[in-house]
């Protein structure tokens, strides 16, 4: 059985782990990463964001957070799933979640920042209605050379 529950301080490592592991494998983890990771209360909740965890048999499996850039947009970030449990569609499950979520909070968009290196994530992206927009300067991540935002 699977489930998105909201963060609880529990959790904090798995959405930590979940996270590198993600990150090291694709990418190398940057400041702003080890920042949010870990203080993920005090830099994304406490600012008026908020996390998720997936669960699958009560094992955390999954993880995104929505971070709060302004009154009526989040940026959809910390997205990752455990390679052990890729395949099982979790991450189209946490989007849909994502997306209907912040529907409910008045949400006017949601944006993302990607990479041309995860053309799976990208065309998921897009299936959900994502579309590409200019990047701004100076980016957040080195890694990221896509910006995505979804109109609600």
């Amino acid at each position: 059985m699977q489930k998105i529950i909201p963060y609880e301080p529990k959790y904090a490592k798995a959405f930590r782990d979940l996270n590198l592991l993600w990150l090291n494998k694709y990418f190398k983890v940057e400041n702003k990463d080890t920042e949010l990771l870990n203080n993920c209360q005090e830099n994304i909740i406490d600012k008026g964001g908020y996390i998720f965890i997936a669960l699958l048999n009560e094992i955390p499996v999954g993880c995104f957070a929505l971070i709060k850039k302004n009154e009526t947009s989040y940026e959809l970030g910390k997205m990752a799933v455990s390679e052990k449990y890729q395949g099982l569609k979790i991450g189209q499950k946490m989007l849909a979640y994502a997306i209907d979520f912040a529907k409910q909070k008045d949400c006017k968009k949601i944006e993302l920042y990607s990479s041309t290196k995860l053309d799976t994530a990208l065309h998921i992206y897009k299936k959900f209605g994502f579309k590409e927009i200019e990047l701004e300067e100076p980016l957040p991540y080195a890694r990221s050379d896509v910006k995505m935002e979804l109109i609600i």
